[in-house]
């Protein structure tokens, strides 16, 4: 059935600002528009670097230092990204209470660089650097500084503290993550097919709580043909821009 997109982003502000209790999850499509290429397809990561070689945790525990050639080039990549309008959207959202928390499978730090509050990140980040061996971190940038391979005081090459192929997500995380799922009223879905574990859980929670479904994505996706109650088929910073002016006209100013 055709909606005009027009009302289907009002339908959208309406149900957020009506119930002021919403969780973003959110995957690649929403860092795309700043300049960070999704790992998969054309321009993808995994096009150059087969991730079976460079991005599981054996391939890290194999040989350190090979896997820090590929995770160098997307240290560097994140490190000039900045922010695009769907991070600033959700991060006034926040501030206007009508966001309680964004989980993200992303590793770019784009929503903390925002300004949103309460994110939980299922993958960890690249911001601290974890050594294995003895368990010390450190802050990412002064070590990488040193050179690459970073090394550990104890002499060990140092992990980005984010979850590599073959690695779980740690528990409390996706605690978190399916308690934020459980209690919100609606749950806006950005740029993301949420197929991955744990993420593929997040939408069936917050359906089966009663949450409306909102999906932004270009494209259809598993979720658009199953649980999605609103799917707005612009860009992230596109539907977020007017989503947020949508929720400006129907909400009270403070």
């Amino acid at each position: 059935m055709a909606h005009h997109p027009d009302r289907i982003v009002r339908e959208a502000a309406e149900a957020l600002g009506a119930r002021r209790n919403a969780v973003a999850l959110t995957g690649a499509g929403i860092s795309v528009e700043s300049g960070i290429p999704a790992f998969r397809g054309a321009q993808g990561m995994w096009e150059k670097y087969d991730p079976m070689e460079y991005a599981t945790i054996g391939a890290f525990l194999k040989d350190p230092a090979r896997v820090w050639t590929m995770l160098s080039e997307m240290v560097d990549v994140f490190s000039r990204a900045a922010p695009n309008p769907a991070h600033l959207g959700l991060a006034d959202m926040e501030k206007m209470g009508v966001l309680r928390s964004v989980i993200t499978q992303n590793v770019d730090g784009l929503h903390q660089a925002a300004g949103s509050r309460k994110v939980i990140e299922f993958h960890g980040n690249t911001e601290e650097l974890v050594c294995l061996a003895c368990f010390r971190r450190y802050p990412s940038r002064e070590r990488i500084r040193e050179g690459i391979p970073p090394k550990c005081e104890c002499g060990k090459i140092l992990k980005p503290n984010l979850v590599l192929f073959g690695e779980k997500v740690p528990w409390v995380t996706q605690e978190e993550a399916e308690a934020e799922a459980e209690n919100c009223a609606a749950l806006l879905v950005i740029g993301t097919s949420a197929q991955v574990t744990p993420a593929c859980d997040i939408p069936l929670i917050s359906r089966r709580k009663g949450a409306v479904i909102i999906e932004i994505n270009p494209e259809e996706t598993f979720l658009t043909r199953t649980i999605t109650d609103l799917h707005i088929r612009e860009s992230a910073s596109v539907a977020v821009s007017r989503l947020l002016e949508e929720i400006r006209e129907i909400l009270p100013p403070s």
